[in-house]
């Protein structure tokens, strides 16, 4: 029960307030996409539907039960006057040769493997584009700090030029141009803003959350960015475990089951019946009409194979042929990927190391050095102004180049397939 006092409203609005929302990790948004991405679930109720298909292509048609009334005499129809007259029930089971009904569930196993090698693909590159929107969030919240605490350093630098200028000892220029770097500045503010609004609703749409709900991130990550292996132990890695070149394989291996299924079309079809029929009446000697049993086997011929069998075996031949290519072509596509990621991240890496440990450092006591100069009015205030830019932009910068490194990161170990691609 709430009881108001003296206190106001103002005590009972801040209990009321929503409390404020848990930062999302890079970890936290990984495991939240796995869950709940659609996409991903698409492609593994697909895989869940193709694997309940081989014990089907390799079970045999289901029998066929019949009944029958023969030779009816259509004056009377009446089961005892003639003969041969009979009520019958039959069965009859088709029975393939030999060797296909294996070959079809072979066929639709290697399917069903594909099938799952793709749910892991796409689980893959979900994850890919997860870190990568993750990290480009992260990029836009740093250049958002650096430009806010440029804005307030501008205004002291305002405030700085301003009384200088009131007791004569500075210039109104100088007002001006830092009101104007300020302005440039609030316009940067609102150009990352909304991109920082566009990021997040991609990232939401990743997570399967509402376009416009909050994406707070953490203020500090791990920033190390390490060594990774060289291409040449990057091939073999990702030829091994990569599940889009395992989806290839299996197609393949679908595929030659095919070509022997089609290569078993030559061979005949068979279908076993029985059948009983009850007989009415008596002979003419008095005794009880007996009853009849007939069986029989039927087979197809395939005397059209000229235009039919041949010409299946001709497709499949082409569609595994057509399966090793795309594998060939898949191959080459993965090695590219590594390649060109490996180089981005290397060159990215290398230059957030040289902004952090060099350029940053560097223009940090370029612009101390210059803003004690300024106070005593040796530096002049143009200078010291593009000082500060130049520094807001190189943190900017470190910042892009750190988001890039570990984009690049991410498409790396997508491409080769598993996430130890590092020393």
């Amino acid at each position: 029960m709430l009881l108001w006092n003296s206190a106001g409203g103002e005590e009972l609005a801040r209990s009321t307030k929503p409390p404020p929302q848990r930062a999302l990790t890079l970890a936290a948004a990984i495991d939240l996409a796995v869950r709940d991405n659609p996409g991903l679930a698409d492609m593994r109720a697909r895989a869940e539907a193709l694997a309940a298909v081989p014990s089907q292509e390799g079970t045999l048609p289901d029998p066929l039960l019949s009944f029958n009334a023969l030779n009816l005499p259509t004056d009377t129809f009446r089961l005892n006057q003639e003969p041969m007259t009979q009520l019958q029930v039959g069965i009859r089971q088709a029975i393939p040769f030999p060797g296909k009904l294996a070959l079809r569930e072979e066929a639709a196993g290697h399917e069903a493997e594909a099938a799952t090698d793709s749910v892991a693909e796409t689980r893959l590159r979900l994850i890919r584009d997860v870190k990568a929107s993750w990290w480009q969030l992260y990029y836009l919240d740093r250049a958002l700090q650096i430009v806010r605490s440029n804005q307030d350093l501008l205004r002291q630098f305002i405030d700085i030029a301003t009384t200088k200028y009131k007791v004569g000892q500075g210039l109104q220029q100088d007002v001006l141009l830092a009101q104007v770097e300020l302005s440039r500045l609030l316009d940067l503010e609102v150009q990352l803003v909304g991109a920082r609004r566009n990021e997040a609703a991609r990232l939401n749409a990743l997570l399967n959350r509402a376009a416009d709900s909050d994406v707070p991130l953490p203020g500090d990550v791990d920033r190390g960015l390490p060594d990774v292996f060289p291409e040449a132990k990057l091939y073999p890695v990702a030829e091994a475990v990569r599940p889009l070149l395992a989806e290839q394989r299996s197609r393949i291996d679908a595929a030659r089951s095919r070509v022997a299924l089609a290569e078993k079309d030559y061979y005949p079809n068979f279908e076993l019946g029985a059948a009983y029929g009850f007989r009415s009446g008596k002979n003419t000697d008095g005794s009880q009409r007996a009853d009849f049993a007939t069986f029989g086997l039927s087979l197809n011929l395939p005397v059209y194979a000229g235009t039919k069998q041949s010409k299946a075996v001709d497709q499949r031949h082409s569609e595994l042929l057509g399966r090793t290519f795309a594998l060939q072509d898949t191959w080459a596509q993965v090695r590219k990927e590594i390649t060109a990621a490996r180089a981005d991240y290397e060159q990215t890496r290398q230059q957030a190391i040289l902004f952090d440990t060099g350029i940053i450092p560097q223009a940090s006591q370029t612009v101390a050095s210059m803003l004690a100069g300024y106070q005593v009015n040796k530096v002049d205030f143009l200078n010291l102004v593009q000082a500060q830019i130049t520094l807001y932009n190189y943190e900017i910068q470190y910042w892009k180049v750190v988001s890039a490194a570990n984009q690049a990161l991410a498409r790396l170990a997508a491409a080769v397939g598993e996430e130890a691609i590092h020393e």
